[in-house]
């Protein structure tokens, strides 16, 4: 799988753009906020995520890993394919839908071009619960970020009381996001809440 693609950027509109690695040229699918955050720059890395289906194989490609992973999630949700996850995040930044599914903002969703009111409700409907858990984001990026060194005490902590380490950091990163400046033993109790 590739991860991701280092390279001269030879083409960009604001749907696609061509990245020489190597002496090869990527064409990759992007969103708005990827091509405002590449355009311009003659090196860059973009995000990869490789979608293969019986009659095509296309990259689509993001500035950042967070964009990516909110990207898999919606092409998770029933009737979201790749084109209209694409479209969401071309039309809202990743936080926006990241706050519009947890306040359950139907009208901000099907706001977008190709999302009704029912594909609005399903979207929050199966991502809600997700989203709240912390899927959908770059959770390392928030650990180095945080420069709180109660997060390491904290992520420990739990981990000795028997929680797996993957859900340990997802219940930690929620924790953060509600209430980022929180001290160990807010973090530790909101985070058992969590789990």
């Amino acid at each position: 799988m590739i991860e991701y693609i280092k390279g001269k950027l030879i083409e960009i509109t604001p749907t696609d753009m061509v990245i020489e690695c190597n002496g090869i040229g990527y064409k990759i699918l992007i969103s708005l906020q990827t091509y405002e955050a590449s355009n311009g720059k003659d090196e860059l890395i973009i995000y990869i995520h490789h979608y293969l289906r019986e009659d095509e194989e296309l990259y689509y490609g993001f500035a950042t890993k967070d964009e990516r992973e909110m990207f898999r999630l919606l092409i998770g949700v029933s009737g979201v394919g790749a084109a209209t996850a694409r479209m969401m995040l071309s039309s809202l930044s990743t936080e926006e839908i990241r706050n519009a599914i947890l306040s359950e903002d139907i009208n901000k969703i099907k706001s977008i071009k190709g999302i009704g009111v029912k594909s609005a409700q399903r979207l929050v409907l199966e991502l809600k619960d997700k989203v709240v858990k912390g899927e959908g984001t770059d959770t390392p990026a928030l650990f180095q970020k945080a420069s709180n060194p109660a997060v390491e005490e904290a992520t420990t902590a739990l981990v000795m009381l028997g929680f797996s380490k993957p859900n340990v950091n997802k219940a930690v990163a929620a924790v953060l996001k509600e209430k980022p400046s929180a001290t160990l033993e807010e973090i530790i109790k909101l985070g058992l809440k969590h789990l």
